[in-house]
């Protein structure tokens, strides 16, 4: 799958059916040797509150992702898991 594939879809969290964000205002991380993908980088979505508040990003491995639709791609993320993971930017 090519990234420019990717663009544009709505990535939905089955465990809990919450909008996550849209691939092309997220970042990937790429292997350089094999070119496959290994995490979407998505930003904290800005509002009003998220002035004050310090950005985070969510980072989905891409073996969280359990299907890739024409307009959606499906990923598995459980906030217990260590998969689940919020970094400050």
């Amino acid at each position: 799958m090519r990234m420019g594939e990717l663009v544009g879809k709505e990535i939905i969290n089955i465990n809990n059916g919450r909008r996550l964000g849209v691939v092309g205002d997220s970042d990937m991380t790429v292997d350089i040797e094999s070119g496959d993908i290994q995490s979407i980088i998505l930003p904290r979505r800005n509002n009003l509150i998220n002035l004050w508040v310090d950005r985070q990003h969510l980072i989905i491995p891409w073996d969280a992702v359990k299907k890739i639709g024409t307009e959606v791609i499906i990923v598995e993320l459980d906030q217990t898991s260590p998969l689940y993971q919020r970094f400050p930017m």
